[in-house]
């Protein structure tokens, strides 16, 4: 199993004791191949479950208080961070072997911003432009490319007064 790398951490992830924290993200992660593969999931109450399979392993188990860390002050792509005061509200990771030709991997956020979507839009790419960054601008919607050659994208959306949106980055 290729992925095998990723269940040490993983595991580690998912025994962190969630806090006093009550809006905690969704978070999906799949690892895998044709072999087998790892995949964590976790509500918003914090509780999830791991599930490894593959090369005559099976564990299938529930985890309570999966998680106790700041998605909103860890995440950022090339030191830009989301708008100040957005909370992610989902996290999918999706990491897949491609069959013998070089593996993929896909990132979703999906986050709540405390701005509208024009406002958020116009914060962000100021930041990656301070950054040196060149993102691409269609209406409320940047897309770029990280300086490791992943491809990013983030969509703004309307939430009444606010913005909701989501970050995709894909690796391949």
């Amino acid at each position: 199993m290729r992925f095998a790398y990723l269940i040490p951490p993983m595991m580690l992830l998912a025994a962190c004791g969630q806090s006093e924290k009550k809006d905690t993200p969704e978070i999906s992660i799949n690892a895998g191949d044709g072999k087998g593969g790892v995949q964590i999931t976790s509500n918003k109450d914090g509780t999830g479950r791991i599930k490894i399979g593959g090369d005559g392993v099976g564990i299938d188990m529930k985890i309570p208080d999966f998680v106790d860390f700041d998605m909103e002050g860890d995440f950022d792509i090339d030191g830009v961070k989301l708008y100040p005061g957005s909370h992610v509200t989902t996290v999918n990771v999706d990491a897949r072997d491609n069959g013998g030709s070089g593996d993929k991997a896909v990132v979703e956020l999906g986050f709540t911003s405390p701005a509208a979507p024009t406002k958020a839009a116009d914060w962000m790419a100021g930041e990656f432009a301070k950054k040196g960054v060149k993102v691409a601008r269609t209406g409320e919607t940047l897309a770029g490319k990280t300086k490791d050659g992943d491809d990013f994208k983030i969509d703004f959306g309307p939430d009444g007064a606010n913005a909701k949106g989501k970050v995709t980055i894909t690796k391949s």
